[in-house]
């Protein structure tokens, strides 16, 4: 059974048809999903959509791309949810250096504060780290935590390595299935097995066969094909390794 590490099911893009997608996804053999929050006013959200469908776990975290509208007792809200709620992650949390219009020293800000927590906590984090890898590598050697996953990971192989040193799995997706996108096929194809887990970020990055339509958490099945015929393996070894990775990395699933 697959573990779809990243799935946004609580979205305003699933209102209209959440059921259906969520018995497409079973359908597909999709065991678990982990739903990560992006702001502490969708935190109810979230723990609704985990509570209501069955394999879905949650993870609490301040999305990069939502500290503009983030204050600073919205990290003691989090802190305060982590201690009451059931969460397998701190997350989606991280740092976005490909949108400029959003102010980077408080992206850092609330990216290391919430290191902290998940220090605190002792949980792993989900990580957001669109062209900003190094910046998050270097703020994880500053601040240690137990690990978690480089979500959508477009770094490099020395970078890769870096995560992998440090406790992390690193998560593909769509991206992986586009034929142009060499270097990450390569890190797909490449990379020890047992240091990557699969994702979908439904209903974003969209699969190649979905041209650029709304992703879902059923599509995992075909993007776990996908990585089973860039490393010649079965698609039953692939499914195996990634969720026994999955399950090593957020325990809590």
């Amino acid at each position: 059974m697959m573990i779809d590490t990243h799935c946004h099911l609580d979205a305003a893009e699933f209102d209209a048809d959440r059921d259906a997608v969520h018995a497409a996804a079973v359908a597909a053999g999709v065991e678990r999903i982990v739903i990560p929050a992006v702001a502490v006013d969708g935190f109810w959200g979230t723990k609704s959509t985990a509570e209501r469908y069955s394999g879905c776990v949650a993870a609490y975290g301040i999305h990069p791309l939502y500290v503009m509208r983030a204050g600073e007792t919205d990290l003691s809200a989090l802190r305060q949810w982590l201690a009451r709620e059931k969460a397998v992650a701190v997350g989606e949390i991280g740092l976005d250096h490909f949108v400029t219009d959003v102010d980077p020293v408080r992206q850092e800000h609330y990216f290391v504060e919430q290191l902290k927590i998940a220090r605190e906590f002792d949980m792993p984090v989900l990580l957001h780290v669109r062209r900003a890898v190094d910046p998050v590598l270097k703020q994880l050697r500053r601040i240690g935590v137990r690990g978690g996953i480089a979500h959508a990971f477009n770094g490099s192989r020395q970078q890769a390595d870096e995560f992998i040193k440090l406790g992390f799995a690193l998560g593909f997706g769509g991206t992986m299935t586009f034929d142009g996108s060499t270097r990450i096929r390569e890190l797909a194809k490449t990379l020890p097995l047992e240091s990557i887990v699969l994702e979908t970020d439904a209903p974003d990055i969209p699969a190649a066969w979905l041209n650029g339509g709304r992703n879902s958490p059923a599509e995992l099945l075909r993007i776990a094909d996908a990585l089973a015929e860039l490393r010649g393996l079965s698609r039953n070894a692939v499914v195996a390794a990634t969720a026994a990775n999955a399950r090593r990395i957020l325990p809590g699933i």
